[in-house]
């Protein structure tokens, strides 16, 4: 795949993670800066890293499920490997303005 294909892909799968919620938190996981990394091979295998708000998440195999069935459905994504990091740990500077506001932080 080219770059330029490459890009295209990348930016759709930011789009479908911005419709995955921690059921707990009115804003999507893309905007409070829990995705870490994502890196698209050229064979279309995905790895991605991301973290939750607090490592006991109750909701943390629904969210990484439906991580990965999403961005799985974006053409161009054959499989995707879907890693829990905790380094960095996760705080209130990562979240977007939007998601800021949205929660009352800014």
């Amino acid at each position: 795949m080219t770059q330029e294909e490459k890009t295209i892909i990348e930016e759709r799968i930011v789009e479908v993670l911005k419709t995955v919620y921690d059921p707990e938190i009115p804003v999507n996981i893309w905007d409070l800066g829990m995705i870490y990394k994502i890196d698209l091979q050229n064979d279309g295998i995905l790895d991605i890293d991301m973290t939750f708000t607090a490592p006991s998440c109750p909701a943390a195999d629904f969210i990484l499920e439906d991580v990965r069935t999403k961005v799985e459905s974006v053409e161009g994504v054959k499989a995707a490997n879907v890693n829990l990091v905790f380094e960095p740990a996760w705080d209130q500077s990562m979240m977007s303005e939007e998601a800021k506001v949205e929660l009352g932080f800014a």
